[in-house]
């Protein structure tokens, strides 16, 4: 018996969700639908630097947004979080690029990153393996009912995730792919 190394393409992760309105997302450095540029990479063309987004079509009643970018392709059963930001407050629509660096000197007052599944606390691009299929990249923006979640930088960002289920009022998404 032969193994695959292709899996099953993993459903739309935020279509698995109660369903929530949309609003618009756009980056200067990612495309919807279209590769991540290297430099937003952690391979070794890469170099790890958090893309350009913005945010706009959200619900008057948001007291602030959560941003984060999950990979439903990586090997294993739980997909990859690559780069997840809290506490953004309802004034802050959109981020610079390089935002997500390890000191966060980018990010706005009161947002903080949690470690992403690689245990840094910053954004890490994509890194499929080497032949593997083409990846997907969520990047998130919830719109959310309140300005704090009451999670701390130690939270995992699997854990924050289902905590945003119960405060998102909507979600935007952009999604790249990657494959090496």
């Amino acid at each position: 018996m032969t193994a695959s190394l292709t899996r099953p393409v993993a459903p739309e992760p935020y279509a698995l969700l109660p369903a929530v309105p949309g609003f618009t997302v756009t980056s200067e450095d990612w495309v919807h639908g279209e590769r991540v540029p290297d430099v937003h990479t952690n391979t070794e063309a890469g170099q790890n630097v958090s893309p350009q987004l913005s945010w706009s079509g959200f619900p008057e009643q948001t007291r602030g947004f959560a941003v984060n970018v999950f990979d439903p392709d990586a090997p294993g059963v739980a997909g990859w979080w690559h780069w997840t930001v809290l506490g953004i407050p309802a004034s802050v629509t959109s981020l610079e690029r390089g935002a997500g660096s390890e000191d966060g000197a980018l990010l706005p007052a009161g947002a903080f990153q949690l470690r992403g599944d690689d245990g840094v606390a910053a954004y890490r691009g994509s890194a499929p393996p080497p032949g593997d299929q083409v990846h997907r990249y969520y990047v998130a923006v919830h719109a959310l009912d309140t300005d704090d979640l009451g999670l701390t930088p130690d939270t995992p960002p699997g854990a924050a995730s289902a905590a945003l289920v119960f405060h998102t009022l909507a979600r935007g998404v952009l999604m790249a792919t990657y494959q090496r």
